[in-house]
């Protein structure tokens, strides 16, 4: 909205030239978006303490989250609002993009709050019908992969470590765009079981986006590294920035021992928006790898699930993996923090495929 506002008066003040930069204002919606979350984490705190908006823990869990039950959950509405607020501030509120990260970053929340109320505020064992939410998170990614294939967006995919493989997959982009976006929708859902296990690599995730929105959006460095140039995708670093301040904000309380749960409200957001850059950036096949604590999180269920109905028998001894390891005897501090460090190995691994190509 800056960028809208004052840019135009550059040609009376240089000083407004300043606007015009997409690394100025990401640098400021970080900022922007931190210094939020500060100034709301407390009050959203205190007032769903007083509302009685408590997580509900799983009794046949490990026996160490019992002592978690009543924590103030729906904390993500925070995350909710200083994106978006941080996006609207300092983003150039004219690129269709930014548009559609926010329906998605919007859609996603919703659906996470409609589920999060049911469970805590109305008692509902379960929250949502599984299919009922499922079918929600796949409309709202249908309409931002229809808005995308209809406004004439390239859908080619590429392969990371390799400059010459390239699939156009045409209409079948669409579903494909839906997989992606529901798919890391619930995969970081899914992560969200320890106090900061997800919000970490989320900010690690959304700050390697960042990076590569920055790039695939300026035509002279994406035919320097051989990437694929996005016009006008450059602007969504400023939409990863505000993730990146947002998450680090929430972190602060999110932090062990947590004072408040994202819950879905702000984890399917957060993959929602995070699948989302993945597509627009063209590094949907690279998210694997960046959000790789994500994926393994997910396949755990899977395989756990898979592997009881088949053959009655467990592969891990509690999913998501997480709880496997808590089960295993480690403390949940060790676990959180290597989840981190593995998820900055996965960011620096996937940024090294800018080079090796």
């Amino acid at each position: 909205m800056l960028h809208y506002f004052l840019y135009p008066l550059a040609k009376h003040h240089t000083i407004f030239n300043v606007f015009q930069y997409i690394t100025f204002r990401t640098i400021y919606a970080v900022v922007t978006a931190l210094l939020l979350s500060f100034i709301a984490g407390p009050y959203l705190i205190n007032k769903l303490k007083s509302l009685n908006v408590g997580e509900v823990v799983r009794t046949d869990g490990p026996q160490s989250h019992l002592s978690k039950q009543g924590t103030p959950t729906m904390g993500g509405a925070i995350i909710l609002l200083v994106v978006i607020v941080s996006v609207l501030v300092w983003g150039n509120i004219t690129n269709s993009y930014l548009w559609i990260l926010v329906f998605v970053t919007l859609g996603m929340g919703a659906i996470g709050f409609a589920d999060d109320y049911s469970k805590v505020v109305r008692k509902k064992k379960g929250g949502m019908r599984p299919a009922v939410k499922f079918g929600c998170q796949v409309a709202v990614a249908l309409v931002a992969a229809l808005l995308l294939y209809y406004s004439g967006f390239n859908t080619v995919v590429t392969i990371p470590f390799f400059k010459e493989v390239q699939m156009d997959m045409r209409w079948l982009y669409v579903p494909f765009t839906v997989f992606v976006i529901v798919g890391t929708s619930n995969a970081v859902n899914l992560t969200d079981g320890l106090d900061g296990l997800a919000i970490g690599p989320m900010t690690i995730a959304a700050a390697t986006y960042m990076l590569l929105a920055y790039l695939a959006g300026n035509v002279k460095i994406a035919s320097y590294l051989h990437i694929m140039y996005v016009p006008r995708a450059g602007e969504l670093a400023v939409f990863a920035g505000a993730m990146v301040g947002a998450s680090l904000g929430f972190l602060w309380f999110n932090t062990y021992p947590a004072q408040v749960f994202m819950g879905d409200v702000g984890s399917l957001s957060l993959g929602g928006a995070l699948g989302s850059l993945a597509v627009i950036t063209k590094n949907e096949v690279l998210l694997l790898v960046i959000g790789g604590i994500f994926v393994v999180e997910a396949l755990s269920v899977i395989f756990q699930v898979g592997s009881y109905k088949l053959t009655g028998k467990r592969v891990f001894a509690m999913a998501p993996i997480h709880h496997h390891y808590e089960i295993k005897g480690w403390p949940e501090p060790k676990i959180i923090v290597r989840f981190w460090i593995i998820a900055i190995i996965l960011a620096l691994v996937a940024i090294s495929t800018l080079k090796i190509r």
